[in-house]
């Protein structure tokens, strides 16, 4: 009998051995453009051949509607309208699906946030921290199925609450540079990991203080892993936010800008 068993628990390591895959986890943060604000999901982007149902997503906007701490599949997320709402990330997700990658979309996002007063930086106990510890529970649930996870990128479409003022605005790129350095080195540990950057150029506060455009853009200078994307030109519902078709024209400018600081490559010289 215990021949038996010994053999059944066997069988059943090697089924589940069989599921584990390699998958390719990509973080998306930020504020309102990155939740998708005005992504009504009645406008969901048609998707004829079931790829959704092939890319994991979890999610978490912060007392509103979140995946319950598990993963789920690309979907619209719960509140703002009727069917929900979608940001980016499904164009983002199934151009990265198209291209050969396994990927997994973490997204932890919130409308009207700023790094000088809500994401702060590690260690002050806001919502940075926050998001770094729903990606760790996030991340566990994949590698105790016996995953192997890559962490590859990381979107961060946010700035506009942060040129509320002229000092929130001069202090932003610090307060930037210091959330992509501590991701790196403490959270993905990945020194190079790929990072795309975004804001709404066009936005009143943006224009008035356009040093958290400049910031972007000079960290994107800095380091070959980092680039800035521009959002002039997208479609907009209002004074800042994307349209339905205009996240679906983002998510795949946000694709396009990782795969030119890849080069196109699943590998990167870590």
């Amino acid at each position: 009998m215990s021949k038996l068993i010994i053999l059944f628990l066997a069988a059943i390591c090697v089924v589940n051995s069989s599921r584990a895959e390699e998958i390719d986890l990509f973080i998306i943060a930020g504020q309102s453009n990155a939740q998708g604000w005005q992504g009504d999901a009645t406008y969901y982007p048609k998707d004829p051949d079931g790829i959704d149902k092939m890319i994991r997503f979890y999610w978490q906007t912060p007392r509103h509607s979140s995946s319950g701490g598990k993963w789920t599949t690309l979907k619209a997320q719960g509140g703002r309208f009727k069917n929900g709402h979608f940001g980016l990330e499904v164009t983002f997700a199934r151009s990265l699906k198209n291209a050969g990658y396994n990927p997994a979309i973490f997204k932890y996002s919130l409308g009207s946030t700023s790094i000088a007063k809500n994401w702060k930086g590690p260690g002050d106990g806001k919502m940075y921290d926050q998001m770094v510890k729903e990606f760790g529970q996030a991340l566990s649930l994949l590698t105790k199925e016996g995953h192997k996870v890559n962490i590859r990128g990381f979107v961060w479409i946010q700035g506009e609450s942060d040129a509320q003022t002229t000092a929130m605005a001069e202090a932003y790129k610090g307060g930037l540079k210091t959330l992509i350095g501590d991701l790196r080195k403490n959270v993905t540990k990945r020194s190079e990991l790929p990072v795309i950057l975004g804001v709404d150029e066009q936005h009143g506060w943006v224009k008035k203080n356009p040093h958290v455009v400049y910031a972007q853009q000079a960290l994107s200078k800095e380091d070959p892993y980092v680039t800035f994307t521009t959002m002039v030109g997208l479609e907009k519902a209002d004074t800042t936010h994307l349209t339905p078709r205009g996240l679906e024209e983002h998510g795949k400018h946000v694709y396009i800008a990782y795969k030119n600081i890849t080069k196109g490559q699943h590998e990167l010289a870590w």
